[in-house]
């Protein structure tokens, strides 16, 4: 029989997107958010070759790990999400692949201007039980401590 290995995030994580060639990058783990989102600007939707796609920067030019990449990517999905000021907005959502504890992990982020906000990506519920990972506020950035052993 299998055993399920359940990481145990803290409040904060330090997280890669290897797809989108950032790493070492701030993530909030926030049970209260349904969705995980992360900060991005200039957010458009596309037509390309009779498709549409959204086209978009990740971060702000005065973020460290900014690399000026314009990305242009499938819509996973495109729906309200209500924000944590109460206010709904329309959202569009990317999939892609982040790495926690040394593991490669698909994640559904919402693209949102988190510009007010001290976290770059957000991490919601409902990614953190679909993999079925533990959380205990008292800790931050357990993914580099696993990982580094």
């Amino acid at each position: 029989m299998n055993k399920i290995i359940r990481h145990t995030l803290g409040r904060t994580e330090r997280v890669n997107l290897p797809l989108w060639r950032i790493e070492n990058i701030e993530a909030k783990i926030d049970t209260g958010a349904f969705t995980s989102s992360v900060h991005c600007h200039h957010i458009e939707e596309v037509i390309q070759e009779g498709a549409t796609f959204i086209r978009f920067n990740l971060l702000d030019p005065e973020h460290p790990a900014y690399n000026d990449q314009l990305f242009v990517l499938p819509i996973h999905d495109k729906r309200e999400v209500k924000s944590s000021n109460g206010q709904a907005e329309l959202r569009y959502f990317v999939k892609t692949k982040i790495v926690l504890f040394g593991n490669e992990y698909e994640i559904e982020l919402s693209l949102t201007d988190r510009s007010e906000m001290r976290f770059p990506i957000l991490l919601g519920r409902k990614f953190i039980r679909r993999h079925q990972f533990l959380v205990d506020v008292t800790k931050k950035n357990q993914s580099l401590k696993k990982t580094r052993k």
